[in-house]
């Protein structure tokens, strides 16, 4: 009998020591559940109030201090007209509230999750600069709070925001404009509260980011506290650099621009008698480059100062322009020219004014009292040898007149109106190159100031 109940003890302990680890499993499997125990017991009523901001480092009395950084996910425009920039960002700030420390449980608990932003308290920031901005709730909103063991809070979101960005456009289109995005405390100074940068790349951009007419040069973290007549508030910064891509303008205005200045000067080549030819093209030229400005003016904000683009699209106005005045001395040219070659043929000149014109010298002919003229002899008399003498010796100083190159290359042309148009085929291309020149030149120079 005995060794049957010592049988069963035996069996029942075994199966005793079996529920234990059973429900020592069970126990591990559903650890989860702590979590629960835990913000129940970090945030329940009476335990934690959202009001009331964290204390300082060290649990001193002094400010509240919020790390900052934000990761660049896009940047989807950058609007001339409206000023204005749109980019959406994944915000991330953190700190230390020492009243939301817990048991990690030897390090089975790493972090508490939370969605709800009203359970614990939170920095009043907000972006001075911007003028839209919206949350991302699809399919669930894009945030989240996660509260470590040690106390440090993580607030992370998910934001799109319009900002105000102003520009200064004198040297559009080779300029490099910088657009900040500006974090601040609405309420709270810097008694109560400080934002800082995060140690270590507190700005991320996401990589192959492309923009349409822009590239993201580099970008710079600052700081930008502001005093008031209610205290002095804690603020970043971010100053984006933005290259603008020349391409895109060397593509769609400069090189039309220079093909209407060129076209403009085919009338120069034009006969002067082709007046329909010649006005149509004028016309025509000068429409299309005043088009062209007013499609490039309209994409771009009326400001005070004259712009690069400007000064452009005016010169090359004023060349077409030209070319249409030309044509209009030209044709007054012609028609002067035309006048006077009537003139000499309804008037043509006599026998007897050509033998006038050909005079004796003044030596050889003397007039008398009479109304005829007393030739003199043709012997040279002795008082007159001294006089030739001089004479002479001026003939052996006298240098032939130098041939101007200018003047007989034109004296191929025999009316006015065709000279014009030659010096024209001329003038107006070597103007256009330096001014091309000198354009280049000032601009380049200065973008590359500003680049230093």
């Amino acid at each position: 009998m005995w060794p049957g109940v010592l049988k069963l003890l035996v069996l029942l302990t075994f199966l005793l020591h079996l529920s234990r680890c059973a429900q020592m499993q069970k126990k591990v499997v559903n650890f989860r559940e702590k979590e629960k125990e835990v913000l129940d017991d970090i945030l329940g009523p009476g335990r934690y109030d959202a009001r009331i901001r964290p204390s300082g480092e060290n649990g001193t009395d002094g400010p509240a201090v919020v790390r900052v950084n934000i990761f660049v996910r896009s940047i989807s425009k950058i609007d001339d007209v409206t000023m204005e920039y749109s980019v959406q960002l994944t915000f991330r700030e953190q700190w230390l509230d020492e009243r939301l420390r817990f048991s990690d449980f030897k390090g089975r608990l790493k972090y508490l999750t939370l969605t709800d932003a009203s359970r614990v308290w939170m920095p009043d920031l907000f972006f001075s600069n911007e003028k839209e901005g919206h949350f991302h709730n699809i399919i669930m909103p894009n945030v989240y709070i996660r509260i470590f063991p040690n106390g440090f809070v993580l607030y992370s979101i998910r934001i799109s925001l319009t900002l105000s960005c102003p520009m200064n456009l004198k040297l559009y289109p080779l300029d490099r404009q910088v657009c900040s995005l500006r974090m601040a405390s609405y309420g709270w100074t810097t008694d109560d509260l400080v934002f800082l940068w995060k140690e270590g790349d507190p700005v991320q951009v996401v990589k192959n980011l492309h923009l349409p007419r822009f590239t993201l040069e580099k970008f710079y973290t600052d700081y930008c506290n502001s005093k008031t007549n209610t205290g002095e508030y804690s603020c970043l910064k971010v100053d984006l650099l933005f290259k603008r891509e020349f391409s895109y303008y060397l593509i769609q205005i400069y090189i039309p621009c220079c093909m209407l200045v060129i076209v403009s000067w085919v009338s120069f080549w034009l006969d002067q008698s082709a007046v329909p030819a010649r006005v149509s093209l004028g016309v025509t030229t000068l429409l299309t480059m005043a088009t062209q400005t007013s499609g490039i003016n309209a994409s771009l904000p009326p400001v005070s100062y004259t712009k690069a683009i400007d000064i452009w699209t005016g010169v090359c106005l004023t060349f077409v322009f030209g070319a249409l005045l030309e044509f209009a001395l030209v044709n007054y040219a012609s028609r002067s020219d035309m006048h006077s070659d009537n003139i000499e043929k309804k008037y043509p000149p006599s026998e007897t004014e050509q033998s006038t014109s050909m005079d004796l010298p003044s030596d050889q002919v003397e007039p008398d009292n009479s109304s005829n003229f007393a030739m003199k002899p043709l012997v040279r008399q002795p008082e007159d040898t001294m006089s030739m003498d001089r004479m002479e010796h001026c003939e052996l100083h006298m240098q032939p007149r130098k041939k101007n190159c200018c003047r007989s290359w034109l004296s191929k042309f025999p009316t006015r109106s065709k000279r014009i148009d030659v010096i024209s085929r001329i003038f107006f291309p070597i103007v256009f190159a330096f001014f091309n020149l000198a354009y280049w030149s000032a601009y380049l120079f200065r973008k590359e100031e500003q680049d230093e």
